[in-house]
């Protein structure tokens, strides 16, 4: 086997008992995933925007990021839940390039997963202490998600994990909403199934462990667009794509069915200032369909200080080494709009 083994690393609870979430604060977050969860129950008609950067790089910008979401979000809580996106693991299409905070805690230095594992616990955990918001993370390893599972509050599982017979295992043992991303062939039934499997009781192998799930009936859909065959974005967030979906909700036995739409990625062609757009559109079949309304809970929005992106050694503070992102300043307008508007 060609593989060099480093070191071995920490076990979730040795990195618990190192960066501990107290009392007051699982109080705080326990009363968030309430609200969230009677969103997902339809049990509260308020909205989610799922925002931030495509991936977390630096601990400074992204709290200071997460500081402004907390300002804005004392200004719409009649009607608006803001989740921001710490992803602290960067999905890779070929496997090169900057892998996330996880892998690497100073993109400018080499990988160290240990740290890397104490540097995004300490972020989300400072998030949720500083600002009291509840934190999102894609979940890229399954077997990483312990060393994470008492912060966070929301969890999306992308387009090239979503057929994966372990992350929709993982899922199935969460008491939190996961979002489903449809594959990057846009195929939604591949995306239903992963929400069937999720949604159902489980025995399987986890972290070397013999265990058994209950079935997470928070686990819904996201549509992200799709690539065809000859590379070129295929959107799926308009009125006829969201009917689709409605439809194949209605002929499937699901708990809680329930979209988010990303309004990034395929959906904006990879033009990120098309964000603002696509999230009015989506706005718009909302209110034009009564069903559709009950069943759109909310948007995922990438968005950061500085709009666009740079290169890993740039070095401009806030501004995404990933993918581009919306700036502050239209983020911000974006929000009141949306709070304005459903």
């Amino acid at each position: 086997m060609n593989i060099k083994f480093i070191k071995k690393l920490p076990t979730p609870e040795e990195i618990i008992r190192d960066i501990p979430l107290s009392s007051e604060l699982s109080k705080v977050k326990k009363d968030k995933d309430s609200e969230i969860e009677k969103v997902f129950r339809g049990e509260s008609d308020k909205f989610i925007l799922i925002i931030g950067p495509c991936s977390a790089d630096r601990e400074d910008s992204v709290l200071d990021y997460i500081y402004r979401l907390a300002e804005v979000q004392e200004k719409v809580k009649d009607n608006l839940i803001l989740i921001p996106r710490i992803y602290t693991n960067k999905p890779r299409t070929t496997g090169l390039g900057y892998k996330g905070m996880a892998h690497q805690p100073d993109p400018n230095k080499a990988p160290d997963i240990e740290e890397g594992i104490r540097a995004i616990r300490r972020l989300h955990l400072k998030a949720l202490a500083e600002s009291h918001l509840v934190t999102a993370d894609e979940m890229l390893y399954p077997e990483n998600y312990t060393y994470l599972a008492d912060l966070l509050s929301y969890i999306a599982i992308g387009a090239r994990s979503v057929e994966d017979q372990q992350h929709r295992l993982t899922v199935s043992g969460m008491d939190i909403p996961v979002g489903m991303k449809n594959p990057t062939s846009g195929d939604i039934t591949v995306m239903l199934n992963s929400v069937v499997a999720a949604q159902n009781a489980h025995t399987f192998l986890y972290n070397g462990y013999e265990v058994e799930t209950e079935g997470n009936p928070l686990c819904h859909t996201i549509l992200r667009g799709a690539v065809d065959s000859y590379g070129r974005n295929i959107p799926n967030y308009h009125y006829e794509n969201l009917l689709d979906l409605a439809k194949a909700y209605e002929e499937r036995d699901l708990s809680n069915p329930a979209i988010i739409v990303d309004t990034n990625h395929s959906n904006s062609m990879k033009k990120f200032y098309e964000q603002p757009r696509i999230a009015k559109e989506v706005l718009f079949s909302r209110k034009w369909d009564s069903n559709l309304k009950k069943l759109i809970k909310g948007l995922m929005i990438e968005s950061y200080i500085v709009e666009g992106s740079q290169d890993v050694n740039c070095n401009v503070y806030g501004k995404s080494i990933t993918d581009p992102c919306l700036g502050w300043e239209d983020s911000e307008k974006l929000i009141y709009y949306i709070s304005e508007n459903i």
